[in-house]
C-alpha cells in the first residue's frame, strides 16, 4: 500500500483490511500473554549496574534478560532467534534476530532497542504497594521497570508478530534489549560491536525509551536533553565533633556546599549560572512549544503531582515546555554524611556530600560541561575545605534528524491506526545518552524515538505504571515503522 502526500495535515489515510487487523492482533495479545510477561518481569530487582555494584553475583539482570528470551522464543515468527549476550565485565544484554519476510539483499534492516534493568524502588508506593509486585487497576499496570523500559520487548515483538498474522511483509530485525541504560548505557556499544555484522544496512532505528504530553496519540521525540552526574564532596574535619565546641569556630560543611551550589544555581529562581551549560533555543522550537502549549492547554502545568499552592517554574505553558526540553537545570538526587533527623545528635558533621544531576541543552557538549563544572566548583574552596569529586559518565543531548516522506508518512498511518489521531512531536526533558551515538554509528539511518511514558508514568518514581492502550497504540505504530521500512524508496 503507498499513499502519496505532499504536507502532513492534508495525508488522506487509507486502510486496507490488514492494516485494522494490526492493531486487534497487538491489543489482543498484549493484554493477554503480554501483561503476564510483564507482571512476572516486574518481580525481577534487575537493578541497573549503578544501583547495585554485586549485580553480576545477585544475577537478577540476567534472569530478566532470560525471562524475555523464553518468551520471545514462544512466539509465532518465522526464523526468530533469541540468546542472552555476555562479555566478560559487561552487563548482559538480550539479541532477538529475524530474517525479512522476503529474502532480498537491497531491503535494508531495522534495529530496535529497550532497556531491562530498572531504577530503585523508591517510596512510599500507594497503599503500601510492593514495588516489586505488579498491581493491575484498570488500564494501569503499575511496577517497577514496566514502563521503563519492560513493555519494550513484548510492544516491538508483538508488532512483528501482528505483520506475520497480517501476511504483510518486513525486513530483517534485529532487537537489543540492554542492561545498563540506568547507568549511562556504558555496556551498549560493546554489544553493538559484537553484532555489527548484522547491523550493516540499518535503515531505521526504534527507540523504545520515551514519551509525550499526553496519551492520545503516538508521541515522536524531536530531541532530548544531555545528563551529567556528580557528587560533590565537601570535607572540614576529620571525624565529628561536638556541635557546641565546634560551632562558629569550624565552618559547616553544608554551608560550603550552599556556597558551592550557589556557583551553578540562582536558589531564587532555578537559573543555572554558567554560560557553558546553556544553548542558542532554535526559532522554530520556541514556536513549536508555543503552538503545543495552546494546542494543551500547558500540558506541563497538570503533568506532576505537586502540592497545593506550589508555583511552577516558568512564565507561561511554552516558556516550561522550552525549560523542560531545552533549558539546563539541576536536581539534587542524593545526599551522604547527614543522619535522619530522629538519629541527629549534636554534632557538626565531617563533611557533606551531595549528587546533582544536571540536565542540558541538546547541543551542549557533555564532557565540555563536566569539565567546566569541575573546574568551576574546585576554584579558591571556601575556608579552604577539602573538595573532592565522583562523576559519571556524561551523555550527550540529541535532535532528531529530518524524516523520510516514507517515515513519516508511516509515522502518521501508525497514530492513526494505534490512538485514531495524528502524531505529536515535541523534546523530552530525559536523557538518553546512546540515542546520539546511535545517529553517529548508523548516519544513514532513519532513528525514530517513541514510547508509553506520558505524564502520571511516574519512571524513576514511586506508582510507575503502564496505561495499556498506550502500549498498544505504540505497538501499532512500531508495525507500520517496520513494514514502511522495508518497502524500497520510490
Amino acid at each position: 500500500m503507498v499513499v502519496r502526500c505532499d504536507d502532513l495535515k492534508s495525508w488522506h489515510l487509507i486502510y486496507s483490511k490488514n492494516m485494522t487487523e494490526l492493531y486487534d492482533h497487538i491489543d489482543s495479545r498484549f493484554r493477554s500473554d503480554g501483561l503476564d510477561l510483564l507482571e512476572t518481569y516486574v518481580g525481577i530487582r534487575s537493578l541497573s549496574p549503578a544501583f547495585d555494584v554485586l549485580w553480576h553475583e545477585h544475577g537478577e539482570l540476567a534472569r530478566a534478560a532470560k525471562l524475555f528470551g523464553d518468551w520471545a522464543d514462544t512466539l509465532k515468527i518465522p526464523g526468530l532467534s533469541s540468546r542472552t549476550a555476555e562479555i566478560e565485565g559487561r552487563t548482559p544484554a538480550l539479541i532477538v534476530e529475524i530474517p525479512g519476510s522476503v529474502q532480498r539483499e537491497d531491503v535494508p534492516s531495522v534495529l530496535i532497542y529497550g532497556h531491562l534493568d530498572k531504577q530503585p524502588a523508591l517510596g512510599p508506593w500507594q497503599d503500601g504497594t510492593d514495588p516489586f509486585t505488579a498491581v493491575r487497576r484498570g488500564e494501569l499496570v503499575y511496577g517497577r521497570g514496566i514502563v521503563d523500559d519492560g513493555y519494550a520487548l513484548p510492544c516491538a515483538l508483538l508488532a512483528v508478530e501482528s505483520l506475520v498474522q497480517a501476511g504483510m511483509h518486513y525486513p530483517p530485525i534485529t532487537v537489543v534489549i540492554e542492561a545498563s541504560e540506568e547507568s549511562g548505557s556504558p555496556d551498549l556499544a560493546a554489544h553493538l560491536d559484537a553484532i555489527s555484522s548484522s547491523l550493516d544496512n540499518v535503515s531505521l532505528v526504534v527507540c523504545l525509551d520515551s514519551g509525550g504530553l499526553d496519551d492520545q496519540r503516538l508521541w515522536i521525540t524531536t530531541s532530548l536533553r544531555g545528563n551529567l552526574v556528580l557528587t560533590l564532596d565537601v570535607e572540614v574535619l576529620l571525624h565529628g565533633v561536638h556541635s557546641g565546641s565546634a560551632g562558629g569556630v569550624v565552618p559547616s560543611s553544608f554551608r560550603i556546599v550552599r556556597q558551592l551550589l550557589d556557583r551553578i544555581e540562582d536558589s531564587a529562581t532555578g537559573e543555572l549560572r554558567p554560560e557553558f551549560l546553556r544553548a542558542v533555543i532554535p526559532s522554530s522550537v520556541v514556536e513549536h512549544a508555543t503552538s503545543l502549549a495552546r494546542e494543551l492547554a500547558d500540558p506541563l502545568a497538570r503533568a506532576f503531582p505537586i502540592v497545593e499552592g506550589l508555583r511552577l517554574d516558568g512564565a507561561s505553558g511554552a516558556d516550561r515546555i522550552l525549560r523542560q526540553t531545552w533549558m539546563p537545570s539541576v536536581a539534587y538526587t542524593g545526599i551522604d554524611g547527614v543522619p535522619l533527623p530522629r538519629d541527629g545528635g549534636n554534632v557538626l558533621r565531617p563533611h557533606t556530600a551531595v549528587k546533582l544531576s544536571l540536565r542540558l541543552p541538546p547541543t551542549v557538549d557533555a564532557l565540555a560541561a563536566q569539565e567546566g563544572l569541575i573546574a568551576l566548583l574546585s576554584e579558591n574552596p571556601p575556608s579552604g575545605a577539602r573538595i573532592s569529586f565522583v562523576t559519571e559518565s556524561p551523555g550527550n543531548g540529541w535532535v532528531a534528524p529530518e524524516f523520510s516522506p516514507q517515515i513519516a508518512q508511516a509515522i502518521a498511518q501508525g497514530s492513526q491506526a494505534g490512538f485514531s489521531r495524528l502524531p505529536g512531536f515535541c523534546g523530552e526533558g530525559g536523557s538518553i545518552p546512546f540515542l546520539s551515538t546511535l545517529a553517529e554509528r548508523f548516519p544513514q539511518a532513519q532513528v525514530v524515538a517513541t514510547g508509553a511514558l506520558i505524564p502520571g508514568s511516574n519512571a524513576h518514581g514511586p506508582d510507575e505504571s503502564l496505561r495499556i492502550p498506550v502500549a498498544v497504540g505504540v505497538g501499532t505504530a512500531v508495525a507500520f515503522l517496520i513494514h514502511a521500512a522495508g518497502v524500497p524508496a520510490d
